[in-house]
């Protein structure tokens, strides 16, 4: 058996990787690479080979650093089965139909302008893609290539995501292989504390903040609280820019708790994002997979996202009606890192006004406007006009829903039976100082694997 690093490998975009097995080939993930336009646009076009072969996927989460390139590889002709949760096909359905939205509305701009481009996949193809999903409950067995029995395990990143595994019988005898996905942080809102599903001889582990250490979420509750009465003091408007699936509905758990609380002057509240709006209704679907104090809050107040502050927006006159909205509220939009979507009206209304707030509440990529906004740029470009930046700019840290370094160590520890750790989804720097801090804590045999390379696992194998 062997492992081959095809994706997300000493980078944090465009998870991949081949389990390679006597009874047939697993892809773990099949993720968009998400960085310059140019090099971006190669990868993605073209999949590698061995990705292409393979006999079926295994998915751990919907984000489409995981799951974006699944339209591009049925668009291949590559006709197999993807294993994931309920939950994860749910939310995987919405973000495959909007990513292929964005590819077809993007070349029909290139073209209008001269410049033939097909877009990386069709509506039609993420449809197809959709209709090859299979979906399990945490804990069932199933069988995606002879030989190798596979389970899902809660990883408590987002709703349905999941530690995959993967118990492989060759002639050599059985090897039990662990991926972590995205692994979550225990004490998170919402969704149940990541799970350790059985012991394992090799370990794949993100590594995406790999050298430091999160804030508590608790203060991140209190923090967003301060951010939104002092806002509304000066009456002016919380602008959120949310990654529409998990981030915008923690916030708006939060939110909804400080108000139940006596905690949080009373703002009207507006989720202005029709992916939002979807996966919203998803979460609610699935309320047995919520933690235990989400559900104890669901039970005494009877609602966790609904209110009658609260309002979700679809439709575009709505959301353009904000822009003339009178006095203090909280405006939560998509993109996250404000390259695109709704978000960027939002700010172009609300930048040049010091009553207001824009508070950024995940990570600001390189490059990004976000980044630009939270670095302290006076003036920034939206929709290529200078826009003078009057309004306070916050951020909350605690937020992420990626394990740090002391939760993938503390998780690591409980996996009985471990020998090789190979560590991906991080830049180099991360997953080294990861490894660093690992191994003082008694983890050996750490590795960081290149892209295209192969780890063999046969020394692992315990013989029948």
């Amino acid at each position: 058996m062997r492992i081959r690093f095809l994706g997300g490998a000493r980078t944090v975009t465009g998870s991949m990787h081949l389990l390679e097995t006597e009874g047939g080939s697993i892809l773990l993930e099949c993720g968009l690479f998400q960085g310059r336009r140019q090099e971006s646009n190669r990868r993605n076009r073209s999949l590698p080979r061995e990705a292409r072969r393979c006999d079926a996927v295994v998915l751990s989460h919907a984000h489409v650093d995981h799951s974006g390139a699944l339209p591009t590889l049925v668009r291949a002709g590559w006709k197999g089965a993807i294993h994931l949760t309920d939950a994860t096909a749910d939310l995987a359905a919405i973000m495959l139909r909007d990513s292929a939205s964005i590819q077809e509305k993007d070349a029909e701009f290139l073209r209008r302008r001269g410049d033939p481009v097909e877009p990386l996949y069709t509506v039609e193809d993420a449809e197809s893609a959709i209709r090859r999903f299979r979906p399990h409950r945490y804990g069932e067995e199933f069988e995606p290539v002879p030989g190798t029995r596979v389970s899902f395990a809660d990883a408590g990143h987002i709703l349905g995501s999941a530690v995959v595994h993967a118990t492989v019988r060759e002639r050599a005898g059985r090897t039990r292989v662990l991926f972590t996905g995205d692994l979550g942080r225990r004490g998170m809102p919402l969704v149940r504390d990541p799970e350790v599903p059985g012991p394992a001889e090799a370990v794949i582990a993100e590594s995406t903040y790999g050298d430091r250490d999160h804030e508590p979420p608790e203060d991140t509750e209190r923090r967003l609280g301060e951010v939104v009465e002092r806002t509304a003091r000066r009456g002016g408007k919380v602008i959120v820019p949310a990654f529409a699936v998990g981030r915008t509905q923690s916030i708006v758990y939060f939110l909804h708790r400080l108000r139940a609380a006596g905690r949080l002057p009373e703002v009207p509240i507006f989720v202005d994002s029709p992916m939002a709006v979807e996966a919203t209704r998803v979460f609610a679907a699935h309320r047995d997979l919520f933690d235990g104090e989400a559900l104890d809050f669901l039970n005494g107040t009877g609602r966790i996202f609904s209110s009658t502050r609260t309002a979700y927006l679809s439709d575009a006159a709505d959301s353009r009606s904000l822009n003339e909205h009178a006095g203090p509220a909280v405006i939560l939009s998509a993109s996250g890192m404000c390259e695109a979507g709704r978000i960027l009206h939002h700010l172009r209304h609300s930048l040049g006004d010091p009553r207001n707030t824009i508070l950024f509440v995940g990570f600001q990529a390189e490059h990004t406007l976000g980044r630009r906004i939270l670095e302290g740029r006076k003036e920034v470009r939206v929709f290529g006009e200078p826009h003078e930046v009057r309004a306070e700019v916050a951020k909350l840290n605690g937020l992420s829903a990626h394990a740090d370094r002391g939760g993938i160590a503390e998780w690591l520890g409980r996996v009985r039976g471990r020998k090789r750790v190979f560590l991906v989804h991080g830049d180099l720097e991360r997953c080294e100082a990861l490894r660093s801090y690992l191994s003082a804590r008694g983890v050996n045999r750490v590795e960081i694997p290149a892209e295209r390379e192969k780890a063999d696992l046969a020394d692992l194998a315990i013989p029948p």
